[in-house]
């Protein structure tokens, strides 16, 4: 007899009006059938997975007592440790060491049409903060206009993560480039939680980035208010022979350990797709073990081994949700679970659900947030 999932948590087929995931999540309330969403064969693969690379006992885990047991150790002020407090006890994942944080920067950096054209509403600073507290979101992340427009309403009733320095696309030719669109004065001043940050690692410009946000960094620190960095890689040499290692886990996860390395307490990445990248470009420094021990082919692994960037999880990782698609669900579900079993601290959505009508990108952020309240879904 066929072994029955213990994650296949309803057994119902799906009739023929349903013509996408969403409305069937939300036709059964929202109880997550795995194997519907992903597939048998996937669910069971990162379901089920055993990590033999890290063990998890090495890796500091997310837990209501997160910033007690490790920022309370830190050379973070009370400030810092009130603002993180706030931010981890608000939302739906309140209490549980987890986020879910709205990410909506795209205006600036993917321009305003391409990104609200499909749900002109948020052309309007105020409904991203409502996606936000709708969607039972930790924190709202955006820019200094966004969130300046509406602080006074907001800024108390949700964390405000207000992100200083952007690539804009006005430029002709396009030009890569993140530089300073606002302070941290200004963040602090309209009673901010926390600051953004991109940096582009392997870039041209990394070296007076880097200097930057890690000035940026502390002065943020001295005020009370957090600090989270992206850490993107951008260099065209990082595509060879067909395959893009902007994404390689072996260097995403060194990117993750200089971003730490400046004192950000959260670090946002893209989830690892690959690894070898430090070998296939023929850069830097690496070891063999890095390959043979520390990581293998499963994504759950490979996440690892970013997680392990992180100084272990100290400082937690949250991955992004992505581009939108036609499988923003499934994508969305699958994204969180790799993140949660290997140790991250969540995820960073944003076009996944503010290119949607509302109620439905709330009912995506939740079903995000789902994963992370899932006592079934543990780490591997």
């Amino acid at each position: 007899m066929k072994k029955k999932s213990p994650y296949n948590t309803i057994n119902k087929k799906i009739g023929k009006g349903f013509l996408n995931l969403l409305s069937f999540y939300k036709y059964f309330g929202g109880i997550m059938n795995y194997e519907q969403l992903l597939g048998e064969k996937e669910a069971l693969n990162l379901l089920e997975h055993k990590c033999t690379t890290i063990p998890k006992e090495m890796l500091h885990l997310p837990g209501n007592d997160f910033v007690d047991r490790i920022f309370m150790q830190s050379d973070r002020k009370p400030g810092v440790l009130v603002n993180l407090q706030r931010m981890y006890n608000t939302g739906r994942l309140a209490g549980s060491g987890y986020l879910s944080i709205l990410p909506v920067d795209q205006g600036i950096e993917h321009t305003a049409g391409a990104s609200f054209a499909p749900n002109p509403i948020y052309f309007d600073p105020e409904n991203i903060v409502k996606l936000a507290i709708e969607g039972g979101c930790n924190a709202v992340a955006s820019t200094l206009g966004v969130l300046g427009s509406v602080a006074r309403k907001y800024a108390h009733k949700i964390p405000f993560v207000v992100k200083i320095n952007h690539n804009e696309l006005l430029t002709y030719p396009t030009k890569y480039d993140q530089i300073l669109f606002g302070s941290v004065k200004q963040a602090f001043e309209m009673g901010a939680s926390a600051i953004g940050a991109t940096i582009y690692f392997g870039s041209e410009q990394s070296n007076r980035q880097i200097q930057e946000i890690s000035e940026a960094f502390e002065y943020a620190h001295e005020l009370g208010m957090a600090t989270i960095l992206w850490c993107y890689l951008r260099n065209s040499a990082f595509k060879k022979d067909g395959v893009d290692y902007h994404t390689a886990a072996d260097v995403t996860s060194q990117a993750n350990h200089l971003g730490v390395t400046i004192e950000a307490d959260i670090i946002k990445q893209k989830q690892a797709e690959n690894n070898g990248g430090f070998t296939a470009i023929n850069f830097a420094k690496t070891h063999k073990f890095v390959y043979e021990k520390l990581t293998s082919d499963h994504p759950i692994d490979l996440t690892r081994y970013q997680v392990a960037g992180c100084y272990m999880g100290r400082m937690g990782l949250i991955n992004s949700g992505g581009a939108s698609g036609e499988n923003d669900l499934q994508q969305a579900v699958k994204t969180a679970i790799i993140n949660k079993r290997a140790g991250g601290m969540g995820l960073i959505s944003g076009r996944k659900a503010f290119q949607k009508p509302m109620d439905e990108g709330v009912k995506l952020l939740n079903a995000i947030q789902d994963i992370f309240l899932d006592k079934s879904v543990t780490i591997a």
